[in-house]
Protein backbone atom coordinates (compact mmCIF):
# COMPACT_ATOMS: atom_id res chain seq x y z
CA UNK A 1 0.00 0.00 0.00
CA UNK A 2 1.43 3.62 -0.96
CA UNK A 3 0.06 5.92 1.15
CA UNK A 4 0.85 10.21 0.07
CA UNK A 5 1.26 12.65 2.88
CA UNK A 6 0.79 16.11 0.74
CA UNK A 7 -0.58 19.50 1.32
CA UNK A 8 -1.72 22.22 -0.34
CA UNK A 9 0.76 24.63 1.49
CA UNK A 10 4.41 24.11 3.03
CA UNK A 11 4.01 24.50 7.35
CA UNK A 12 1.25 22.31 7.72
CA UNK A 13 3.07 19.45 9.60
CA UNK A 14 2.87 17.03 7.07
CA UNK A 15 6.35 15.57 7.81
CA UNK A 16 5.83 15.22 11.58
CA UNK A 17 2.66 13.26 10.10
CA UNK A 18 4.57 11.46 7.69
CA UNK A 19 7.16 10.62 9.92
CA UNK A 20 4.92 10.09 13.18
CA UNK A 21 2.63 7.50 11.04
CA UNK A 22 5.56 5.37 10.16
CA UNK A 23 7.16 5.70 13.45
CA UNK A 24 3.88 4.37 15.14
CA UNK A 25 3.64 0.92 13.27
CA UNK A 26 5.08 -1.99 14.32
CA UNK A 27 5.22 -3.30 10.45
CA UNK A 28 7.78 -2.57 7.96
CA UNK A 29 6.96 0.20 6.80
CA UNK A 30 9.12 2.42 3.64
CA UNK A 31 9.31 5.74 4.14
CA UNK A 32 10.09 7.87 0.92
CA UNK A 33 10.78 11.38 1.65
CA UNK A 34 10.29 13.06 -1.97
CA UNK A 35 10.58 16.42 -1.26
CA UNK A 36 13.46 16.56 -2.98
CA UNK A 37 14.25 20.00 -2.71
CA UNK A 38 14.42 20.41 0.87
CA UNK A 39 13.81 16.77 2.14
CA UNK A 40 13.91 16.86 6.21
CA UNK A 41 12.32 13.73 7.02
CA UNK A 42 15.64 11.85 7.81
CA UNK A 43 16.38 14.73 10.31
CA UNK A 44 14.03 13.03 13.00
CA UNK A 45 15.74 9.78 12.73
CA UNK A 46 19.54 9.09 14.22
CA UNK A 47 20.80 7.68 11.38
CA UNK A 48 24.49 6.68 12.04
CA UNK A 49 25.27 5.91 8.02
CA UNK A 50 23.29 5.88 4.95
CA UNK A 51 23.68 4.76 1.54
CA UNK A 52 24.11 7.14 -1.33
CA UNK A 53 23.80 6.78 -5.07
CA UNK A 54 24.49 9.63 -7.65
CA UNK A 55 20.94 10.17 -9.82
CA UNK A 56 22.26 10.88 -13.84
CA UNK A 57 20.01 11.41 -16.71
CA UNK A 58 20.45 11.47 -19.99
CA UNK A 59 21.12 14.85 -22.19
CA UNK A 60 22.24 15.05 -25.47
CA UNK A 61 25.99 14.74 -27.04
CA UNK A 62 25.77 16.62 -30.85
CA UNK A 63 28.96 14.96 -32.87
CA UNK A 64 29.67 18.34 -34.41
CA UNK A 65 31.87 16.06 -37.41
CA UNK A 66 28.74 13.96 -37.93
CA UNK A 67 26.37 16.67 -37.96
CA UNK A 68 25.00 18.12 -41.37
CA UNK A 69 22.43 20.59 -39.62
CA UNK A 70 19.22 19.48 -40.94
CA UNK A 71 17.38 20.59 -37.82
CA UNK A 72 15.36 17.62 -37.05
CA UNK A 73 16.47 17.63 -33.41
CA UNK A 74 15.47 21.33 -32.98
CA UNK A 75 11.49 20.67 -34.63
CA UNK A 76 11.14 17.62 -32.27
CA UNK A 77 11.82 19.18 -29.21
CA UNK A 78 9.23 21.21 -27.79
CA UNK A 79 11.15 22.34 -24.99
CA UNK A 80 14.03 24.22 -27.26
CA UNK A 81 17.23 22.01 -25.46
CA UNK A 82 18.91 21.40 -28.57
CA UNK A 83 19.05 24.23 -31.15
CA UNK A 84 20.60 25.12 -34.65
CA UNK A 85 22.63 28.16 -34.16
CA UNK A 86 24.23 29.43 -37.06
CA UNK A 87 26.31 26.67 -38.33
CA UNK A 88 26.57 24.75 -35.29
CA UNK A 89 23.90 22.97 -32.67
CA UNK A 90 23.82 24.10 -29.28
CA UNK A 91 22.29 21.83 -25.93
CA UNK A 92 20.75 23.32 -23.24
CA UNK A 93 21.15 20.80 -20.75
CA UNK A 94 18.75 22.64 -18.11
CA UNK A 95 15.74 22.67 -20.88
CA UNK A 96 16.11 18.87 -21.64
CA UNK A 97 13.58 16.53 -20.58
CA UNK A 98 15.39 13.23 -21.30
CA UNK A 99 13.33 11.70 -23.77
CA UNK A 100 15.76 10.57 -25.95
CA UNK A 101 13.65 11.96 -29.22
CA UNK A 102 16.32 13.98 -30.95
CA UNK A 103 18.91 10.50 -31.15
CA UNK A 104 15.85 8.70 -32.63
CA UNK A 105 15.19 11.10 -35.29
CA UNK A 106 19.07 12.19 -36.00
CA UNK A 107 19.64 9.93 -39.33
CA UNK A 108 23.09 10.98 -38.74
CA UNK A 109 23.55 9.31 -35.87
CA UNK A 110 25.26 12.34 -34.94
CA UNK A 111 23.58 12.68 -31.31
CA UNK A 112 25.01 10.44 -28.55
CA UNK A 113 24.71 9.58 -24.95
CA UNK A 114 26.06 12.19 -22.42
CA UNK A 115 24.12 12.99 -18.79
CA UNK A 116 23.76 15.32 -16.13
CA UNK A 117 23.56 14.78 -12.24
CA UNK A 118 20.26 15.39 -10.83
CA UNK A 119 21.36 14.72 -7.25
CA UNK A 120 21.72 11.56 -5.01
CA UNK A 121 19.13 9.43 -3.30
CA UNK A 122 20.26 8.24 0.66
CA UNK A 123 18.92 5.51 2.68
CA UNK A 124 19.19 4.10 5.84
CA UNK A 125 17.62 1.36 7.30
CA UNK A 126 16.07 2.30 11.46
CA UNK A 127 14.48 -0.42 13.28
CA UNK A 128 11.47 -1.70 10.91
CA UNK A 129 11.67 1.22 8.92
CA UNK A 130 13.59 1.95 5.65
CA UNK A 131 14.06 5.67 4.69
CA UNK A 132 14.74 6.55 1.38
CA UNK A 133 15.00 10.39 0.65
CA UNK A 134 16.53 12.16 -2.20
CA UNK A 135 18.58 15.53 -2.43
CA UNK A 136 18.22 17.78 -6.01
CA UNK A 137 21.19 19.01 -7.27
CA UNK A 138 21.58 22.90 -6.32
CA UNK A 139 21.18 24.64 -9.75
CA UNK A 140 18.95 21.63 -10.87
CA UNK A 141 15.89 23.57 -12.06
CA UNK A 142 13.52 20.43 -12.64
CA UNK A 143 12.98 18.09 -9.24
CA UNK A 144 10.17 15.32 -10.84
CA UNK A 145 12.86 13.61 -12.63
CA UNK A 146 14.95 12.96 -9.08
CA UNK A 147 11.48 12.35 -7.62
CA UNK A 148 10.57 9.99 -10.40
CA UNK A 149 13.92 7.55 -9.71
CA UNK A 150 12.90 7.87 -5.43
CA UNK A 151 9.91 6.30 -6.27
CA UNK A 152 11.39 3.19 -7.85
CA UNK A 153 12.68 2.57 -3.48
CA UNK A 154 9.03 1.80 -3.01
CA UNK A 155 8.25 -1.43 -2.12
CA UNK A 156 5.80 -4.12 -4.20
CA UNK A 157 4.47 -5.45 -0.82
CA UNK A 158 3.71 -4.10 3.02
CA UNK A 159 3.53 -0.03 3.74
CA UNK A 160 5.12 2.54 1.77
CA UNK A 161 4.52 6.32 2.88
CA UNK A 162 5.27 8.97 0.80
CA UNK A 163 6.35 12.78 2.53
CA UNK A 164 5.30 15.00 -0.65
CA UNK A 165 6.32 18.29 -1.54
CA UNK A 166 4.07 21.11 -0.45
CA UNK A 167 1.56 22.67 -3.39
CA UNK A 168 -0.13 21.29 -6.13
CA UNK A 169 2.14 21.89 -9.08
CA UNK A 170 3.99 19.15 -11.16
CA UNK A 171 6.74 18.04 -8.09
CA UNK A 172 3.51 17.38 -5.68
CA UNK A 173 1.85 15.64 -8.50
CA UNK A 174 4.71 13.32 -9.31
CA UNK A 175 4.64 11.32 -5.71
CA UNK A 176 1.47 11.72 -5.63
CA UNK A 177 0.27 10.16 -8.97
CA UNK A 178 -0.05 6.16 -8.79
CA UNK A 179 -0.50 6.16 -4.88
CA UNK A 180 -3.50 4.06 -3.41
CA UNK A 181 -4.50 7.03 -0.56
CA UNK A 182 -3.50 10.56 -0.31
CA UNK A 183 -3.27 11.96 3.33
CA UNK A 184 -4.07 15.88 3.08
CA UNK A 185 -2.58 17.77 6.01
CA UNK A 186 -4.25 21.24 6.77
CA UNK A 187 -4.45 24.19 9.35
CA UNK A 188 -8.13 25.56 10.02
CA UNK A 189 -7.15 29.28 8.90
CA UNK A 190 -8.24 30.84 5.72
CA UNK A 191 -5.10 30.28 3.77
CA UNK A 192 -4.78 26.71 4.70
CA UNK A 193 -8.66 25.98 3.66
CA UNK A 194 -7.83 27.77 0.35
CA UNK A 195 -4.54 25.71 -0.58
CA UNK A 196 -6.64 22.57 0.84
CA UNK A 197 -9.52 23.61 -1.35
CA UNK A 198 -6.78 23.43 -4.56
CA UNK A 199 -5.04 20.14 -3.38
CA UNK A 200 -8.45 18.14 -3.34
CA UNK A 201 -9.09 19.39 -6.70
CA UNK A 202 -5.85 18.23 -7.87
CA UNK A 203 -6.32 14.87 -6.02
CA UNK A 204 -10.16 14.08 -7.73
CA UNK A 205 -8.27 14.46 -11.02
CA UNK A 206 -6.03 11.87 -10.22
CA UNK A 207 -8.65 9.62 -8.67
CA UNK A 208 -7.07 8.81 -6.26
CA UNK A 209 -9.09 8.41 -2.31
CA UNK A 210 -8.21 10.56 0.19
CA UNK A 211 -8.89 12.09 3.52
CA UNK A 212 -8.02 15.11 5.74
CA UNK A 213 -6.05 15.93 9.01
CA UNK A 214 -6.75 18.94 10.40
CA UNK A 215 -3.35 20.21 12.63
CA UNK A 216 -3.90 22.37 15.19
CA UNK A 217 -7.01 21.64 15.16
CA UNK A 218 -7.72 24.36 17.84
CA UNK A 219 -6.14 27.04 16.53
CA UNK A 220 -7.97 28.88 13.89
CA UNK A 221 -11.98 28.58 12.99
CA UNK A 222 -14.43 26.07 12.15
CA UNK A 223 -14.46 26.92 8.32
CA UNK A 224 -11.91 23.88 7.17
CA UNK A 225 -14.49 21.27 8.83
CA UNK A 226 -17.67 22.46 7.35
CA UNK A 227 -15.67 22.45 3.62
CA UNK A 228 -15.27 18.67 4.39
CA UNK A 229 -18.41 17.83 5.75
CA UNK A 230 -20.21 19.72 2.92
CA UNK A 231 -17.93 17.63 0.07
CA UNK A 232 -18.24 14.72 1.89
CA UNK A 233 -14.53 14.52 2.81
CA UNK A 234 -13.64 12.65 5.91
CA UNK A 235 -11.46 13.99 8.17
CA UNK A 236 -9.17 11.33 9.55
CA UNK A 237 -7.37 13.08 12.52
CA UNK A 238 -7.10 16.35 14.37
CA UNK A 239 -3.84 17.09 15.75
CA UNK A 240 -4.73 19.74 18.36
CA UNK A 241 -1.70 22.75 18.99
CA UNK A 242 0.23 21.63 21.84
CA UNK A 243 3.62 23.33 23.01
CA UNK A 244 5.08 20.11 23.37
CA UNK A 245 4.85 19.14 20.02
CA UNK A 246 6.06 22.15 18.93
CA UNK A 247 9.10 21.77 21.30
CA UNK A 248 9.50 18.26 19.90
CA UNK A 249 10.04 19.48 16.33
CA UNK A 250 12.29 22.46 16.76
CA UNK A 251 14.92 19.76 18.63
CA UNK A 252 14.08 17.26 15.53
CA UNK A 253 12.74 14.69 18.33
CA UNK A 254 9.76 12.90 16.72
CA UNK A 255 6.53 13.65 18.18
CA UNK A 256 5.60 9.85 19.13
CA UNK A 257 8.72 10.04 20.78
CA UNK A 258 8.39 13.23 22.99
CA UNK A 259 4.66 12.40 23.66
CA UNK A 260 4.32 8.57 23.69
CA UNK A 261 0.45 8.41 24.57
CA UNK A 262 0.30 9.79 20.26
CA UNK A 263 1.37 6.82 18.95
CA UNK A 264 -2.24 5.26 19.47
CA UNK A 265 -3.54 8.30 17.52
CA UNK A 266 -1.27 7.61 14.59
CA UNK A 267 -2.06 3.86 14.55
CA UNK A 268 -6.22 4.63 14.39
CA UNK A 269 -5.11 6.73 11.93
CA UNK A 270 -3.50 4.27 9.65
CA UNK A 271 -6.70 2.25 10.02
CA UNK A 272 -8.30 4.72 9.51
CA UNK A 273 -6.85 5.01 6.17
CA UNK A 274 -7.07 1.09 5.39
CA UNK A 275 -11.00 1.52 6.04
CA UNK A 276 -11.81 4.76 3.71
CA UNK A 277 -9.66 2.86 1.21
CA UNK A 278 -11.89 -0.25 1.62
CA UNK A 279 -15.08 1.98 1.22
CA UNK A 280 -13.74 3.73 -2.09
CA UNK A 281 -13.00 0.01 -3.28
CA UNK A 282 -16.44 -1.05 -2.54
Amino acid sequence: MIITIASGKGGTGKTTVSTSLALSLEQKVCLVDCDVEEPNAHIFFNIQESGKEIVNTFVPFVEKEKCNLCGACEDLCQFNAIAKIGKSVMVFPEMCHSCKGCMMVCEQDAIKEADRELGVIEHAQIDNIELVFGKLRVGEPMSPPLIKRVKKKIKSAGINIIDAPPGTSCPAISAMRDSDFVVLVTEPTPFGLNDLILAVEVVRLLKIPFGIVINRCDAGDNRTKKYAEKQGIPILLELADKRKIAEAYSRGEPVVHAMPEMKKEFNDLYHRIVNSKLKNVN
